[in-house]
């Protein structure tokens, strides 16, 4: 049987290495700026000038996860060795293990689509082409923002008085989403850096009696991509789909299991705020709701939406070798208000 919300958190309590940061020794605001202020000590003034810019910079709330030819903030390619481990300390304290682990898997796969794509490629695909900013000035007694950004990857961070505030927009993707193609770079075919991203969402659909996919399956056809992508605060329309109240347990199992496998991208701390917000608010105000089709490999679409967040996924494009719905974008928003700015 699937795990309640009570074990789940517990869970948040008693975490298995899945879900640890890799400094337990404070929390995590306070070692993310830690590690900020030792990254930027580690800079040189022209890369200073080019990650530094002030909090009140409407780039705080510039976010995309696209191929771009330019983006803000200073590439870990214009870093050396040093200053480039400093860069992870920041990620690894601005993250869970798994969190991290997902984070630096993505970046990997740019070396596998550079492969595949061979010279007819339309964009760089360069592991290290992922950019740092840092709003504001990091300090014990300062608000200040984090932008981690790159193809595929948009994580983003607000920090006051040492506390996070702020962990969205969490935008994670992965092409492909299932490595099929062997190659010389040493990616393992089956790799699926969004496993359970995918597969409990389907063990949750396709567990649906008929009368669940009348509420539930909102459309024949998915989304083909999320809504409001690059939008500074999360799209605020109604929840749609089968309430959580109208589940089984399993099934409620399943859902909550899902929520959680997005929550725990960040610390245990913040995790469980998140965690906690769901109950705060009430489950049963929790809707999931399914678009496109049922089995893989074909284009399909889920969100899950609370009071307090939004889970969006898609699954429609090919992968960069042809495969059909084997390239998956999906994002965790706060439906108080991303980037520590609260929904009017």
């Amino acid at each position: 049987m699937r795990r309640s919300i009570m074990t789940i958190l517990g869970s948040l309590f008693i975490l298995s290495s899945v879900g640890l940061t890799y400094f337990a020794a404070s929390g995590p605001g306070e070692t993310m700026t830690d590690a900020a202020i030792a990254l930027i000590d580690a800079l040189d003034a022209d890369q200073k000038k080019t990650v530094l810019m002030e909090y009140s910079n409407p780039e705080r709330l510039g976010w995309h996860f696209i191929p771009k030819a330019e983006r803000k903030g200073l590439q870990i390619k214009h870093m050396n060795k040093m200053q480039q481990e400093k860069a992870h300390q920041v990620l690894k304290a601005a993250l869970s293990e798994m969190g991290y682990s997902k984070t630096t898997q993505i970046m990997g796969l740019e070396k596998l689509l550079f492969e595949i794509e061979g010279d007819k490629r339309r964009w760089a695909r360069d592991h290290e082409r992922y950019y740092f900013t840092i709003f504001g000035t990091p300090a014990k007694d300062s608000k200040w923002g984090l932008s981690f950004e790159g193809h595929h990857l948009s994580l983003n961070f607000v920090v006051e008085n040492n506390k996070m505030i702020s962990t969205t927009p969490q935008f994670f993707a992965s092409n492909p989403a299932v490595v099929k193609t062997e190659n010389q770079v040493g990616v393992k075919i089956g790799t699926r850096v969004l496993a359970k991203e995918e597969t409990l969402a389907f063990d949750l659909v396709n567990s649906f009696s008929e009368e669940q996919k009348e509420v539930g399956i909102i459309a024949k056809e998915a989304l083909v991509e999320i809504r409001d992508a690059g939008s500074p605060q999360p799209p605020t329309a109604a929840p749609e789909g089968i309430p959580y109240s109208q589940l089984t347990t399993d099934q409620r199992g399943i859902l909550l299991n899902l929520i959680e496998e997005y929550a725990n991208a960040m610390p245990p701390q913040v995790a469980k705020q998140r965690i906690d917000a769901l109950q705060y608010h009430g489950l049963n105000k929790i809707h999931f709701a399914w678009a496109g089709s049922t089995k893989p490999g074909i284009g399909h679409y889920y969100r899950v939406q609370g009071p307090s967040f939004l889970i969006e996924f898609v699954n429609t494009q090919p992968d960069a070798a042809g495969n059909p719905a084997n390239h998956i974008h999906s994002v965790w928003r706060d439906m108080q208000g991303d980037f520590a700015i609260p929904i009017k």
